[in-house]
């Protein structure tokens, strides 16, 4: 059977390039940019498709990369994802849809200012092993599950940065889907929702690798921030409304 897209899906898919453009370039952004305005679009987007769309590009990452995977720095966070997961999809089911766009919003809105790094935390294991924790429990719960993760390395060299946290992603987010199908957290039709936006996760990559020397990585940084900082706060404001009414 074809698949059809509706007005909504152009839309979700140009934010999906958007924001796998900005990821390749940046090595972070797809959920930060992403999330919270596919939720604003239609909740359903979050967390199931973006965290599959996040498995699709951290595959295309590390493979683009052409390294072999680096996992040994970020095993304990990669163990402690576990059972943070688990009492991520515990966590969703608890919280009605207006609540779940309020965690959204601050998850995303703490990530932005956490991003001009007022806070420094060493790379060691103990902390890693935290950061993974709330990566599992961030990440199932609302699909940004990178802003512990990119605190703990954010003193870290840039290559190897990257395919640590690459591996990480690409070993870890599957766990969330299986978690939340386990706790049946997932609408039927994710899959069919995640399968129409690929091809916008593989243009932006495409597109990022297209123009990888001919672009400034640090520029568009303090646009993401602002554009995140824009998100979140409308997310947040669209959110309290509808619990106060």
């Amino acid at each position: 059977m074809a698949i059809t897209y509706s007005v909504g899906d152009c839309l979700a898919m140009l934010i999906v390039l958007c924001a796998s453009l900005v990821q390749a370039w940046l090595d972070i952004g797809f959920a930060l940019l992403g999330a919270p305005l596919l939720y604003l679009l239609n909740p359903s987007y979050v967390p199931g498709p973006v965290l599959m769309l996040g498995v699709v590009l951290a595959a295309c990452m590390a493979l683009g990369n052409r390294q072999a995977m680096v996992w040994r720095r970020p095993m304990p966070a990669i163990i402690a994802r576990l059972p943070g997961a688990w009492c991520g999809g515990l966590l969703l089911g608890l919280l009605p849809s207006t609540w779940l766009g309020l965690l959204l919003g601050v998850c995303v809105l703490l990530t932005t200012v956490s991003s001009y790094r007022w806070l420094e935390i060493r790379c060691i294991p103990r902390n890693l092993a935290f950061a993974g924790f709330f990566s599992g429990l961030m990440g199932t719960a609302t699909s940004v599950g990178g802003p512990p993760m990119a605190l703990v390395y954010q003193t870290c060299e840039r290559l190897s940065t990257r395919d640590e946290l690459a591996t990480f992603f690409l070993l870890t987010t599957p766990v969330s889907l299986l978690v939340l199908s386990y706790q049946n957290r997932l609408p039927p039709d994710y899959l069919t929702t995640s399968c129409k936006l690929v091809p916008a996760v593989l243009a932006g990559y495409g597109l990022a690798r297209c123009f990888d020397n001919r672009i400034d990585r640090h520029s568009p940084r303090q646009l993401l921030l602002l554009l995140s900082l824009m998100a979140s706060c409308w997310l947040l404001a669209n959110n309290f409304w509808q619990l106060l009414s």
